[in-house]
């Protein structure tokens, strides 16, 4: 596993982890995702994409709030990976996060796992809602 660090970015709300592992970005928002935050997560997860990265595993365990703005983030993310063949895993949910999800209905579009341990062992690439754990994690 390569646990080299690809790239981080901060403001006072939200922090930012890129780091690779295997052939995944995996990236890891820490804070509030929202109007005022939702760059610190496109640039990123854009340069993943641009540097060839299809298959992009988001660790959600530290993500605190998220509203539609960074919702529309990873959904486009998700458009952009699946045109690629890839697509977008979410890990670890806390419930207040998934609530949106599952409120909005991007739940069904997005494989959702409980763990990041268990993102990074489904080795699909693409992001339908078809993984074994799908909708676990979600505080139901």
């Amino acid at each position: 596993m390569d646990r080299g660090t690809v790239g981080s970015a901060q403001s006072g709300r939200l922090l930012v982890e890129v780091r690779e592992e295997g052939t995944s970005a995996v990236v890891t928002p820490a804070g509030e995702l929202d109007h005022h935050t939702a760059d610190l997560l496109r640039e990123p997860v854009e340069d993943c994409l641009d540097r060839g990265f299809v298959r992009l595993v988001v660790d959600c365990s530290r993500l605190e709030f998220c509203d539609s703005t960074g919702l529309n983030v990873l959904l486009g993310a998700r458009l952009r990976a699946e045109a690629a063949g890839g697509g977008v895993h979410l890990a670890g949910m806390l419930p207040v996060v998934a609530r949106v999800f599952e409120i909005t209905g991007a739940e069904a579009v997005f494989t959702v796992h409980d763990t990041l341990e268990a993102a990074l062992d489904d080795k699909s690439g693409a992001g339908d809602s078809q993984a074994g754990d799908a909708g676990a994690g979600r505080g139901d």
